[in-house]
């Protein structure tokens, strides 16, 4: 009997609360931007869109490097995608059927307007379908370009909106310097949109391509890098593209501060040819060439001249193919330098002629019966 006037009591004292509790809150709501005539509320975090974003500005707590880098990262990594690949694998040795196996992923960036996706090849490589994924999660087909091995580079492309396409600005690796700050922008081991920096740590670097050709005046970065970077770019503290992240030196195939990147005046040269052709199309001299380890079999260090294509430019120069000058001697004309560069193998000499194009003219250094000799030779059109 007792106890029913004090939860009556109780009712009318919690009523009361409610009420001025409710009170409370409705005005701490108007003070917090939150309730009903109260300035409108910041969005939602979502994906930065391109262009400088005043948030990292506005922050007194950042350095002013932090926040540089916080702007680079939010301008940069809308161009930034991960690229997913598959590969058609047959049921068996007497089967007919065939199943689509997942083959790998790595990064790629957005290239151009046109919707051209540049990676690495080794990202691509013995697949057969390839799905191209946005930081916001979309997804879009992509059907492939053309590749280079030679250089680790491929393109794919996609049918995607003109809002999701925002290209990386292109800028130089002739001017980097030792020390200069990086940043790398990839999906290592699937996590999409991951940021690392570090710095420039060496230039003029050489690394092995999956065909075996040098590829020459890479950038070496402390960045880290690891499996899933592959593909993505390497920009500097403006923003711009500087690289291509291509692999690292580890024993543990995880980051150990010593990553690769194809410098961006190799890409700037072979991009564009294979988005016209959808190989790379290197002027030529006019010559056949035999195999390196033919010529080292032989004792030879430089590029033996197999044989000189009538009307050539390698032909006016005075260039010679193969002949036999005895009963069992051969002689033969062996490039060993071009415009003032050692050629040591056949890569050397297509690293010369990658810089070239058709009409130029190289002065070419060769021996014939261990004599010395330059001549000029006028590159021409390949299929010429």
């Amino acid at each position: 009997m007792k106890t029913r006037p004090m939860n009556r009591w109780l009712a009318v004292s919690f009523g009361l609360g409610g009420v001025v509790l409710g009170f409370f809150l409705a005005a701490a709501a108007i003070s917090f931007g939150t309730g009903p005539g109260a300035p409108p509320a910041d969005p939602p975090l979502r994906q930065p869109e391109r262009g400088p974003r005043n948030a990292a500005a506005s922050r007194e707590d950042l350095t002013g490097e932090e926040s540089r880098i916080v702007q680079v990262f939010q301008r940069c990594s809308p161009s930034v995608v991960n690229i997913s690949t598959t590969a058609l694998v047959r049921g068996g040795f007497f089967s007919l059927n065939v199943f689509e196996i997942p083959q790998g992923t790595g990064t790629g960036f957005v290239w151009d307007q046109e919707g051209h996706v540049v990676t690495n090849y080794h990202v691509i490589m013995n697949a057969s379908k390839f799905t191209v994924t946005f930081p916001d999660s979309t997804s879009h087909p992509a059907v492939k370009v053309g590749a280079y091995p030679a250089k680790d580079l491929a393109v794919l492309r996609i049918e995607a909106p003109a809002a999701k396409l925002h290209p990386v600005e292109p800028g130089s690796s002739s001017a980097l310097l030792v020390g200069q700050t990086v940043l790398a922008i990839g999906n290592p081991f699937g996590l999409d949109q991951t940021l690392t920096t570090g710095v420039v740590s060496a230039l003029g670097r050489e690394i092995k391509s999956v065909e075996g050709r040098t590829i020459q005046d890479v950038i070496q970065t402390d960045a880290a890098i690891n499996p899933g970077n592959s593909g993505g770019p390497l920009i500097d503290s403006s923003g711009r593209l500087i690289g291509v992240n291509t692999m690292i030196i580890s024993p543990s195939n995880a980051s150990a501060g010593i990553g690769f990147a194809i410098p961006v005046d190799t890409v700037k040269n072979v991009v564009p040819q294979l988005i016209k052709h959808g190989e790379v199309k290197l002027p030529r001299l006019g010559i056949q060439t035999y195999p390196d380890t033919v010529a080292r079999r032989a004792g030879i260090e430089g590029v033996v001249i197999k044989d000189v294509i009538p009307r050539s430019g390698a032909a006016r120069a005075g260039l010679r193919g193969a002949r036999f000058v005895g009963d069992n001697e051969i002689e033969v004309d062996i490039i060993v330098e071009v415009d003032g560069k050692k050629v040591a193998t056949v890569g050397d000499l297509l690293n010369v002629l990658e810089k070239h194009q058709a009409g130029d003219v190289v002065e070419v250094g060769y021996k014939r019966d261990n004599r010395t000799a330059t001549v000029k030779v006028k590159l021409e059109e390949p299929g010429d």
